[in-house]
């Protein structure tokens, strides 16, 4: 509306002129105004003081202040049910809000960022990271070679093929690029108090042994026994076939141990293999202390069933064997990798060949404890008995 230039006092004294006796003609000539807008002063303005004329002139101001501040407030309300199915804990997220109200309701961005509660200069600033083109695609081939590492081991990776970048930077990378690992369910398994625990942290300290059953393209199944060296954490052989008997075990351990040197103790569940006489002969013999057990509880025997799990997730799951000779050169190369190339959380993401490469000889303390982030063997407990032989051995 065109804001007229005479003022209500004015407009108030030339009616008084006109009611004074003037004609209207000459007052509307004398200050150069229509008879029609004459007339429209008169209706408004007519019969009022200066005073009355002052506090109209008020109320009409106040009236539309009000109705500019209701239309305001029902704005902001259609703009906060808009935003009601957008969650605003993020900086990034407020700024895309900011970025929709200006956009869908042609709000102005101080008046967006103070319905949102977003600071401006977080609205309008642009970052300047680099994109990290290099790493983010050795991250991917090395995430696509290996499909179970997660960013941590990934990280590590990473770090020894040159690459300057904390913990941090890769698990915002591994996230962006979508890497994350599926978990597989596993079954619950029994619960059970741990077996004896040797306090020397040293090689052939204590060893454990488990079979792992898999079978091949064509479905018929073969089995793999597995020889941990618990403190290291070393694969001491992966030994696929598709059948394994007592004597076949004893024969790889004494290999092993002409290889390696005979270890304190050997930890297994009560399998066939594991009592038959075969074994109970060959562990007389080469005087190898032998620990079963108990039954159903095969967190006993923890070290060992971890790296069946480790196995199964990275190799087993992820390849497709076609025979017998396929499988063994398969397990050579992946046995050879986690020795030599995987890091490892529990020995402080060392691989274990590195790892056992720190340790002294049996029997012989660690140097220097502090080494290690945490201890690679549980505290002492009370020593338990260990299973009878109750077979018979042959001759």
């Amino acid at each position: 509306m065109k804001r007229s230039k005479f003022t209500e006092e004015q407009i108030i004294g030339i009616l008084r002129e006109q009611e004074a006796g003037a004609k209207t003609a000459d007052v509307c000539r004398r200050h150069g105004i229509s008879s029609a807008t004459f007339y429209a002063w008169k209706s408004k303005y007519g019969g009022l003081e200066v005073s009355d004329a002052r506090r109209l002139k008020a109320l009409e101001d106040e009236n539309a202040k009000l109705k500019r501040l209701l239309a305001d407030a029902m704005l902001d309300q259609a703009a906060l049910k808009d935003l009601l199915s957008k969650k605003m804990v993020t900086p990034a997220a407020r700024k895309n809000a900011v970025a929709h109200l200006v956009e869908a309701h042609e709000m102005s961005e101080r008046r967006a960022c103070r319905i949102v509660g977003a600071d401006r200069s977080t609205v309008r600033y642009r970052r300047r990271r680099p994109d990290d083109a290099e790493v983010r695609s050795r991250l991917r081939d090395l995430a696509a070679e290996r499909r179970r590492f997660g960013y941590r081991r990934l990280h590590i990776l990473l770090r020894q093929e040159g690459f300057a970048l904390n913990r941090k930077k890769t698990q915002r990378l591994y996230r962006e690029e979508g890497l994350a690992v599926r978990r597989r369910r596993g079954r619950k398994r029994a619960l059970g108090r741990a077996a004896p625990i040797v306090t020397v942290a040293a090689a052939n300290m204590r060893w454990s042994c488990d079979f792992v059953h898999d079978q091949f393209a064509n479905g018929r199944r073969f089995r793999i026994l597995n020889v941990i060296d618990d403190v290291t954490k070393e694969c001491l052989a992966a030994i696929p076939d598709t059948s394994i008997s007592g004597a076949r075990v004893a024969r790889e351990l004494q290999a092993i141990i002409d290889r390696r040197g005979k270890p304190e103790m050997i930890i297994s569940d009560n399998g066939t293999e594991f009592t038959s006489n075969a074994m109970l002969a060959w562990a007389a013999e080469a005087k190898v202390a032998w620990h079963f057990i108990q039954p159903g509880k095969p967190s006993q025997n923890g070290v060992c069933e971890a790296f069946n799990g480790r196995m199964r997730d990275e190799l087993l799951n992820e390849t497709l064997f076609f025979g017998l000779d396929h499988a063994r050169q398969a397990l050579r190369r992946w046995v050879a990798d986690y020795n030599g190339r995987r890091p490892h959380s529990a020995i402080g993401y060392l691989t274990p060949t590195a790892f056992a490469a720190q340790l002294p000889a049996t029997g012989d303390r660690l140097r220097n404890p502090d080494q290690l982030r945490r201890s690679p063997v549980a505290p002492p407990e009370t020593e338990r008995q260990y299973q009878p032989q109750t077979l018979v051995l042959n001759g």
